[in-house]
């Protein structure tokens, strides 16, 4: 039996948010030291399981503040569980709050290599792939110029031509399917199902119930931290509609 790309099991994150208000870092800290700060412990996600097999698309769903957003972060590595455990495997292009990881000093070639670093990727290789990356965002002309001066649909395609310009064993994608103009939007489309025709497992959260109707085998439902329901897509997406 092939082994999956994630296998998530009694997943558990929980932040700790502190009860006092303060005005300040220092007021904040001299409290600290003063033992005068409490705390109240909010469970972003509680003991949800799955997994997800290689050419598997995965659906999220659930209203906001459901752990959405939170889930992807473990999956893409970006923050660790404080219960349970997940293994992923495999190369892995997170689609979430693109470009995030910019430095808007630096040009967009020199965020090209930085970005791609912090996916994992060698700074040599993304050194030589600039130039095609930015060909395919349709920022040629933007290259060596500083990311500040990008709009935000300019910093979203960068961010999805860096993330995707490799064949990755997991695909996360987080509502990109909104990203830039129409024909951006067509063609990172295109990218997303050549990759996943390739083989890659994808986890998808999108608002859009058709989209993940169309594109899930199976679905995932979140409540308040919760897996409430996770199935076949027609089935989960019935039932969630049927709660609205």
């Amino acid at each position: 039996m092939t082994a999956p790309v994630v296998q998530a099991d009694a997943l558990a994150l929980e932040y700790r948010l502190a009860r006092q208000r303060t005005g300040s870092a220092k007021e904040f800290a001299i409290r600290l030291l003063r033992r005068q700060v409490t705390y109240e412990r909010l469970r972003a996600l509680d003991g949800v399981s799955f997994r997800v097999d290689p050419g598997e698309v995965l659906g999220v769903v659930g209203h906001n503040g459901a752990g959405k957003s939170t889930l992807l972060k473990i999956v893409a590595r970006v923050l660790p569980p404080t219960g349970g455990r997940i293994v992923v495997r495999g190369t892995v292009a997170p689609m979430i709050e693109l470009g995030a990881g910019f430095n808007a000093e630096l040009t967009g070639r020199e965020n090209v290599v930085l970005y791609g670093t912090l996916l994992g990727r060698a700074p040599a290789d993304m050194r030589r792939r600039a130039a095609a990356i930015a060909e395919w965002a349709g920022l040629v002309d933007f290259l060596d110029v500083p990311v500040r001066s990008y709009s935000t649909g300019m910093l979203a395609r960068l961010g999805f031509a860096v993330a995707t310009d490799v064949r990755p064993d997991l695909l996360i994608v987080d509502e990109v399917l909104s990203v830039g103009d129409q024909e951006f939007q067509a063609r990172s489309s295109a990218r997303i199902a050549e990759m996943m025709a390739a083989g890659a497992a994808v986890v998808l959260v999108s608002h859009d119930l058709d989209t993940v109707g169309t594109l899930a085998h199976r679905v995932l439902w979140l409540d308040h931290g919760r897996a409430k329901q996770l199935g076949p897509a027609a089935a989960v997406l019935a039932a969630y509609r049927g709660a609205a």
